[in-house]
C-alpha cells in the first residue's frame, strides 16, 4: 500500500474500532523545533546536522526558502537536514513563499533584518489573514526598514547586513513567535539586544522557552530578566548536531486514541521526557472520562482541540479558557471546533466570547450520525476530529490532506492501530450548506 496514500482523498470516513488500539508509534519530530533549528543552523558558519527532524509541508517550506537565501540544505534521509552555511543569509531572487506555514514566515521576516537587499516574505490566502503587524512595529523601533500589508503578509524588509543593538518591546499576547522571532535574530546585532514584553501576557510561554534552549545549544548568551524581559549579547551560532525530540502536539492524539479505546500505544518517549509545552495535556487526558469542568490552554494551544473533541465523550461539560489566540492559528479553531462539534450533535458545543464550552455527552459513542467535518485546510480540525470517529459512525473528514502540515503519516498510523478509513467521492455526495469555508472564518495569526 502505498505510504501517505490518504492525503490525496478529497474526505476520509473514520470507522469505529471494535476492539481496544494497541502497538508502537514513532511521533514525527518537533514540528517546532525543527523549524527553529534549520534557522539556526543556517546561521551557524560551518555544517551542522539535524536528525529526528519532521519533514512536512512547514519544514520543507522553510528549507526551501534558506535554499533561497544561500544555505545548503541537503536531506541524507527521511529524519535528517545537513546544513552547510557561511553564517549569513543572501536576498533571494523572488520573494519567500511559505504556504500557511506560521513559524517560518514570523522567523525569516525578522532574520531577513541581517540580510544585505531586500526580502519579501509572502504566503497563501489564509497566511494572508494571520496577523504579523506585532513583530513588524518590534522590528521598526530596532531601526529595521520593514512593512507589511496593513498587518498581514506579505512582509518586506529592506536589509543593510544588519542591525544596531538596544531594547526593543514586543507585543507578544497574539503570538509567543513574535517574541521567538527577535530572539533568534538578536544576537546577529552589533551590540547587546534588551527584549521586552510590553505586558505580562503571551501567547504559549513554553515555546519562548523552547527558542531559548535551541539558542543555547547553537551557542547564543542569553539571560532572563524578570518574567518578562532578556538580554542578548551579541555573537555567532555555531554549528552543531541536534537531535529533535518527538512532536508533543502530535503525542495527544495518540494518548487520546488510548483512553477513548481502552488501548496501550508506546510511543517511545514517557510524557515526562518532553519539553514542549503540550505534554501537559496528558496529565487531563489521563482524567477522562472524568476531564476536569474548566481547561486553561493558553499555555498547550495546539493541544485544545484534541482535549476538545475528547470532550465531547465526557462525563460533564468542560469550559475551555485563555484560548482566544486560537482564533488567529490556520483558521478560528474555536469557531471551527463550535462548527464540527454541532455537526456531530446540534448543541454539543457553544462560544462565550472567546472561551469554548464542550457539553459532554458519553452516550455519542455507539451512536451513528451524518456528521461532515470541515477541517477548514486545519491540520489540528482534522486530526482530533477524527478521533471522534472511534465513538460515533458516520463522521467524515474533508480535506484530510491538510495533515501534511504537520503529520503526514497520521491516516497511514490510524490504520497501522487497526482504524478502517473509508474514501469518500465528494461528488456524488453532499457537502452540509451550514458549513462555512474557511474564508469565512475569522482569521489571524
Amino acid at each position: 500500500m502505498p505510504v501517505n496514500r490518504y492525503l490525496a482523498a478529497p474526505a476520509l470516513t473514520i470507522v469505529p474500532p471494535e476492539r481496544a488500539l494497541a502497538g508502537a508509534v514513532t511521533p514525527p519530530g518537533s514540528k517546532s523545533i525543527t523549524n527553529r533549528a534549520l534557522l539556526l543552523a543556517a546561521l551557524a558558519k560551518g555544517q551542522s546536522r539535524i536528525t529526528g527532524a519532521l519533514k512536512s509541508d512547514d519544514t520543507i517550506l522553510m528549507a526551501k526558502a534558506l535554499r533561497a537565501m544561500g544555505v545548503s540544505v541537503e536531506e541524507p534521509d527521511a529524519t535528517s537536514f545537513v546544513i552547510d552555511s557561511k553564517a549569513s543569509l543572501s536576498a533571494p531572487d523572488a520573494p519567500l513563499f511559505l504556504g500557511n506555514a506560521g513559524t517560518a514566515t514570523r522567523f525569516l521576516t525578522a532574520a531577513a533584518a541581517a540580510v544585505e537587499g531586500t526580502v519579501v516574505v509572502d504566503g497563501d490566502k489564509h497566511m494572508r489573514k494571520r496577523p504579523i503587524g506585532p513583530l513588524v512595529v518590534a522590528l521598526r523601533s530596532m531601526g529595521i526598514d520593514a512593512e507589511s500589508i496593513g498587518g498581514y503578509p506579505p512582509v518586506t524588509v529592506r536589509g543593510h547586513g544588519g542591525f544596531a543593538g538596544g531594547r526593543v518591546e514586543i507585543d507578544g499576547g497574539l503570538s509567543s513567535q513574535y517574541v521567538s522571532a527577535v530572539l533568534m535574530v538578536a544576537p546577529l546585532a552589533e551590540g547587546p539586544v534588551e527584549i521586552a514584553l510590553t505586558g505580562p501576557q503571551i501567547g504559549a510561554r513554553g515555546y519562548v522557552d523552547l527558542t531559548l534552549a535551541t539558542m543555547r545549544a547553537f551557542g547564543a548568551s542569553v539571560t532572563q530578566r524578570g518574567a518578562a524581559e532578556w538580554l542578548v549579547e551579541p555573537g555567532a551560532y555555531r554549528p552543531i548536531d541536534y537531535r529533535i525530540e518527538p512532536d508533543a502536539s502530535a503525542a495527544t492524539y495518540l494518548w487520546a486514541i488510548e483512553v477513548l479505546t481502552d488501548g496501550e500505544i508506546d510511543l517511545g518517549v514517557a510524557a515526562g521526557d518532553f519539553t514542549q509545552p503540550d505534554a501537559h495535556a496528558r496529565e487531563i487526558i489521563a482524567r477522562f472520562p472524568k476531564m476536569p469542568a474548566v481547561i486553561e490552554g493558553s499555555q498547550m494551544q495546539d493541544a485544545v482541540p484534541t482535549l476538545a473533541v475528547l470532550a465531547a465523550f465526557n462525563d460533564g461539560p468542560v469550559r475551555f479558557t485563555g484560548i482566544a489566540n486560537l482564533r488567529v492559528k490556520e483558521c478560528d479553531r474555536i469557531a471551527a471546533l463550535r462548527q464540527g462539534l454541532n455537526r456531530i450533535r446540534p448543541g454539543l458545543a457553544s462560544e462565550e466570547e472567546d472561551d469554548l464550552i464542550v457539553y459532554g455527552n458519553p452516550k455519542l459513542a455507539g451512536m451513528t450520525v451524518d456528521a461532515r467535518i470541515d477541517s477548514h485546510a486545519d491540520h489540528r480540525i482534522a486530526m482530533s476530529f477524527a478521533l471522534a470517529g472511534l465513538k460515533t459512525s458516520g463522521i467524515t473528514i474533508l480535506d484530510p490532506g491538510c495533515v501534511a502540515k504537520t503529520f503526514p503519516a497520521y491516516w497511514d498510523t490510524l490504520e497501522a492501530l487497526g482504524v478502517e478509513m473509508r474514501e469518500v467521492d465528494l461528488n456524488n455526495g453532499r457537502v452540509d450548506a451550514d458549513i462555512r469555508p474557511v474564508d469565512d472564518l475569522p482569521q489571524g495569526e
